[in-house]
Formats: structure tokens, C-alpha cells, sequence
């Protein structure tokens, strides 16, 4: 009789009410897709996967080396060599002995700056780094001295490791930040993607206490088992993604909420571009 009693009464319970809607939220036609051949695939030893996003809008030739060094499977049995402690992760060949495959280009034109200063939306106040700063309509963080403008090095983009000036990195050696801002290494360094999935499989890994945070030994490593482009990937084995696209008032209000955030935050009403990079997700 309880039972019955408990049953006839659940009809009754109100039904918790759906999360409010705000005009920061996006809608569905705010997110657009990202192309198979600018999804990097990298596959960890672990069997983890990271999954880079690439820039070829505003570095092609290393972007261009970038899916040579993909299609020759230059990467695989390479390595995540480097990890010092809130710095950044780096892999690629770490004995850099290993001859580059033909079609790349050793000492590419530098691309440490773009083209043009082109935000969708501005972040309010200038930075240390910079006179100012925003994301493009196709979610890429950017920023300017009135003169230049450049990618920005934030937690989980991705650069070209390279040796002294005026090398600028074929695009075998790689790294991320995983820790403080490396905007220091703005107009140093080309950056080439942004890891949209798996960055804790790399801001995660033991630190070395090595010079540099580079591995003492060979068993300290954490082997790739191999990088390739989404597009070379069997159809049923490719991932898929897409950005969340700032060219709309919805991520506008998104980051004016992070720049004017609600009391008992804090603001003085500004924030980092670092701090509203567009979300991505998977592909419903």
C-alpha cells in the first residue's frame, strides 16, 4: 500500500525548472565547424588523445610543414620530451636528429605576426603585453601594439620551438603553455593551433627538474604513438568539432560578463583575452 502510495504521488513532484537562459548563451548557429585537415590527432602512448586545432590563416608555412611532417607520420614513435613546471610541455624528436621529411621547409619565413588587428570583439582595457587585444570572428585570441598584431601564447595554444634567432622553428619541435601566461613569447614564437581537447593529458605529466624541465632520461618520456591529420583518418575514425564564433552580441555579452562579473567577484572591469577564449566541443 505505501508503494502505491509513494507511485501516486510522484506526478505531484514539481519538475525542477530548465536553467535560465542569459544573453551570454549561445545559440546553435554560433558554433561552426572546424575543417578535418585543421584537427591535429596526437595519440599518446597512454592511448589519450589531444586534439589541435590549426592555424593556417595566419601561419601557413609552418601550418603548411605542420600536415607535411602529419602526412609522413613524422611523429610517430616521437615523444613528449619537455614538461617543466608552469612553463610549458614540448614533444617532437628529442635527440632533433631526426631528418625532416622532404616538402618541409627547415628555416620558414618567420610568422610571429599577422596580417591585421581584426577582433570580432575588444577587450576593454590593454594589457601588459600589449595596447590591445580581442578574439577574431573565427575564435582566435589576437592582439596589437598599434603597429603589429600577433597571436597571443595562452594556456594551451600551440608554438613552434625553435633554436636562436633568425630560426624560426620547422613546426617539428612543438610546445604549449601549461602554466603562467607565456605572453612573453608574443612576436618570439609562431603559433600554429590551439589544443581544443586533452590539454590535461599534457598539463598533467610530471615535471622535470631538469635544466629547462627537459627529461634526464629516455624512460622519463611519454611516447606518441602517432599524429595525423583528421583528414587522413578513415571517415568513421575522425573526430569532429566545432567553435564557439565570436562575430555575434551573444559572445559579446559573454565577455563583458567576464570582464563586469557579478558581485562577490572582483573586477576593475576588465580581464585578459587569455580569459574568455572561445569554448569548442564536440560536433553533436
Amino acid at each position: 500500500m505505501m508503494l502505491s502510495l509513494l507511485l501516486a504521488a510522484a506526478p505531484l513532484q514539481a519538475t525542477p525548472p530548465a536553467p535560465a537562459v542569459t544573453p551570454a548563451d549561445p545559440i546553435e548557429a554560433d558554433w561552426r565547424t572546424i575543417p578535418d585537415d585543421e584537427l591535429l590527432v596526437m595519440t599518446l602512448a597512454s592511448g589519450k588523445q589531444v586534439i589541435i586545432r590549426l592555424a593556417p590563416r595566419f601561419a601557413p608555412a609552418h601550418v603548411g610543414n605542420v600536415r607535411t611532417l602529419a602526412h609522413a607520420r613524422w611523429w610517430d614513435d616521437a615523444s613528449v620530451y619537455r614538461v617543466q613546471e608552469n612553463w610549458v610541455a614540448q614533444w617532437g624528436d628529442a635527440n632533433e636528429k631526426k631528418p625532416l621529411p622532404a616538402g618541409v621547409t627547415d628555416r620558414p619565413a618567420a610568422e610571429f605576426e599577422i596580417a591585421a588587428f581584426d577582433p570580432a570583439v575588444r577587450m576593454t582595457r590593454a594589457d601588459p603585453y600589449s595596447t590591445a587585444s580581442g578574439i577574431t570572428a573565427d575564435g582566435w585570441p589576437i592582439a596589437t601594439n598599434g603597429r603589429q598584431a600577433w597571436l597571443t601564447h595562452c594556456y594551451g595554444m600551440v608554438g613552434v620551438a625553435r633554436d636562436a634567432l633568425p630560426s624560426t622553428g620547422s613546426g617539428a619541435e612543438l610546445f604549449t603553455p601549461i602554466g603562467q601566461s607565456a605572453r612573453r613569447l608574443d612576436r618570439n614564437y609562431t603559433v600554429v593551433g590551439r589544443i581544443v581537447e586533452g590539454m590535461g593529458y599534457l598539463s598533467g605529466l610530471p615535471r622535470s627538474d631538469a635544466p629547462m624541465g627537459v627529461y634526464a632520461t629516455p624512460g622519463e618520456r611519454t611516447g606518441i604513438v602517432s599524429v595525423r591529420l583528421a583528414s587522413d583518418m578513415p571517415a568513421a575514425e575522425r573526430p569532429h568539432f566545432q567553435y564557439r564564433a565570436a562575430d555575434n552580441p551573444r559572445f559579446a555579452a559573454a565577455v563583458a560578463r567576464r570582464e563586469n562579473p557579478d558581485a562577490p567577484m572582483v573586477s576593475l572591469g576588465g580581464a585578459a583575452v587569455c580569459d574568455v577564449l572561445p569554448a569548442v566541443r564536440r560536433r553533436p
